[in-house]
């Protein structure tokens, strides 16, 4: 009996030492496996307006046949460290789980080794600031083991500034417009039934 429990304590160690080591991927250790480019206009770019049409490829440098594990790559918009400063909710961590800078996820596609290309609109709450896109290449167990971006291991090359929509939007200033008229016509409709009824008590 005490042999049985203590077996099963033991493997039940092990399972969740192996958990958290599944869970531990750290950036530092994923090699930069897929090439990455990034073409926008010219500018400020809109949030809710502007697209980016972003292109990535397996890393040629690599090996022929390193990427048999690569199942999708998935893309997402991060902050450059200007974006970052005092601002800890956007904090660069080594430990993927817990790093911050990659907050907006923009898709995840099968993987491809070439001709890849995806347009997208930049989302509207996405914030003002200075970005970059990074890609990360899964397994088939969606856990990461290989990367590409943009801009160099330092951030401070190829990245682009995006404007924020503001806190007024077209839509919202016909609807308001709409009903400022609607109450003036009801307000005025009232003085006037009340006029007529006064007139006819008479």
């Amino acid at each position: 009996m005490a042999s049985s429990r203590a077996i099963f304590v033991a493997t039940l160690v092990i399972c969740c030492s192996l958990a958290v080591c599944r869970a531990e991927i750290l950036f530092s250790t994923l090699k930069r496996s897929i090439e990455v480019s990034v073409s926008h206009r010219q500018g400020v770019l809109m949030a809710g307006e502007d697209q980016l049409i972003l292109k990535w490829s397996i890393n040629k440098t690599l090996s022929a046949g390193t990427d048999s594990t690569y199942k999708s790559v998935k893309l997402h918009l991060c902050y450059a460290p200007i974006s970052q400063k005092d601002r800890a909710w956007r904090k660069t961590e080594d430990h993927l789980k817990k790093d911050k800078t990659c907050q907006f996820k923009i898709d995840t596609l099968p993987y491809k080794s070439s001709g890849n290309i995806y347009n997208w609109t930049i989302e509207r709450d996405v914030p003002t600031g200075t970005y970059f896109v990074r890609a990360y290449i899964l397994n088939a167990e969606n856990e990461e083991i290989g990367y590409g971006q943009n801009t160099d291991d330092k951030k401070v090359n190829n990245l682009f500034d995006v404007q924020s929509i503001s806190g007024r939007h077209a839509t919202l200033d016909i609807c308001s417009i709409v009903f400022s008229v609607f109450s003036v016509v009801a307000l005025f409709g009232f003085f006037y039934k009340e006029k007529r009824n006064a007139r006819a008590s008479k």
